[in-house]
């Protein structure tokens, strides 16, 4: 059962916080996760130094890491070189390839540039970017358990009047789900939320959606809404019968991230989907995430 870190907009800056960074190793240490998952803007302002930092913080995980671009990681006052060269740095310290595909026993895991650099804020995916992700799954093992990240959310939280999704999000869910993609990974809104595409795109004859995990800012002081201060991380176990999802929050007493909440979904392999069985369950010590 693949198990994964889910972490995002770690914005190394003014902002960014060292013992939240710290912490996460300490989550690591404990978990011992497969793949490290980043959900994008590694940057405040996309400045050399602050990706040379966030260079320095992958590499101190001893386990891999799948990382893809947020609209931080695009110069922003930098008019000329957003333009001509928006992703020179990310290039240089992250990662040559937008678009990429990541693969452990079990899991494919395909991340996808949602990034727009003449649009700043918002993004979107393109019809070669849905191909890429198709023919990766196609050359993976059919029993892996398939996984999208992007750093742009492609569903709203119901209870965030500012998390509107991408142009095109509904579009992007059923071409996902008609790929057989089971989790969805993504950022952005500094606030999280943990819920099922059905929410969304309910449609007759799916009797599973794909489970959608959103990560709020795991390393800023920038979080919104009612993680507005607050830091956060995913721990997920994925398989094809149950995908179950920690919700961590920092914790000043304590000076760590603790579980704050737990989720789990059956999926359409799941004997949970049978006639009178209930499709996934979730349970939260506090309010529900």
């Amino acid at each position: 059962m693949p198990e994964l870190l889910h972490i995002s907009d770690i914005h190394f800056g003014p902002a960014f916080l060292p013992d939240r960074a710290a912490a996460i190793q300490h989550v690591i240490a404990h978990r011992r996760p497969d793949l490290v998952v980043v959900s994008g803007d590694l940057t405040r302002r996309a400045k050399r130094h602050q990706f040379e930092a966030a260079a320095e913080f992958l590499a101190s995980f001893e386990e891999p890491v799948a990382v893809t671009p947020g609209n931080h990681d695009v110069p922003l006052y930098r008019v000329w070189e957003r333009i001509l060269s928006p992703y020179g740095l990310y290039r240089e310290y992250v990662r040559q390839d937008l678009d990429s595909v990541y693969r452990i026993d079990g899991l494919t895991l395909v991340s996808l540039n949602s990034t727009g650099p003449l649009r700043i804020t918002n993004g979107r995916l393109h019809g070669a970017q849905f191909e890429f992700a198709e023919r990766a799954f196609d050359a993976s093992p059919q029993s892996d358990f398939r996984a999208i990240v992007t750093h742009h959310h492609l569903a709203s939280p119901p209870d965030f009047a500012h998390g509107h999704a991408i142009p095109g999000g509904r579009r992007a869910l059923t071409r996902f789900t008609d790929m057989g993609v089971e989790l969805i990974l993504a950022g952005h809104l500094h606030r999280a939320y943990i819920g099922d595409s059905l929410d969304f795109l309910p449609s007759e004859g799916r009797e599973s959606g794909i489970v959608i995990v959103q990560c709020g800012t795991t390393t800023s002081s920038r979080g919104r809404g009612r993680e507005r201060l607050k830091n956060s991380l995913n721990y997920i176990r994925a398989s094809r019968k149950e995908i179950h999802v920690t919700h961590y929050l920092w914790r000043d007493t304590g000076g760590c991230f603790q579980p704050h909440s737990e989720h789990r979904f059956g999926t359409a392999s799941s004997a949970w989907l049978a006639p009178s069985a209930g499709a996934g369950t979730v349970s939260s010590r506090e309010e529900g995430t």
